[in-house]
């Protein structure tokens, strides 16, 4: 069994942290981004709830990010 650089656990000062944190901290540069982007544009007149949209547009890009970086590196699972 081949393990998967790209979902490997991380010892960060004797703390073991998930993967997903990393890539949730990875996420939040281009969260900001696109957050100032639409805000400049005025799409969050068209929204009722601003910190709900912040958030569900927080984990499409996660997500997002998670889904498209082994097909970015060419990693196959198998």
């Amino acid at each position: 069994m081949v393990s998967d650089p790209l979902f490997r656990t991380v010892d960060l000062f004797g703390f073991y942290l998930p993967p997903v944190v990393l890539w949730a901290g990875a996420a939040l540069v281009p969260y900001l981004v696109v957050s100032r982007l639409a805000d400049w544009a005025g799409l969050y007149r068209f929204v009722w709830h601003r910190p709900l949209v912040d958030a569900a547009l927080y984990v499409i890009i996660v997500g997002a990010m998670i889904f498209a970086l082994p097909l970015v590196t060419g990693a196959t699972q198998r």
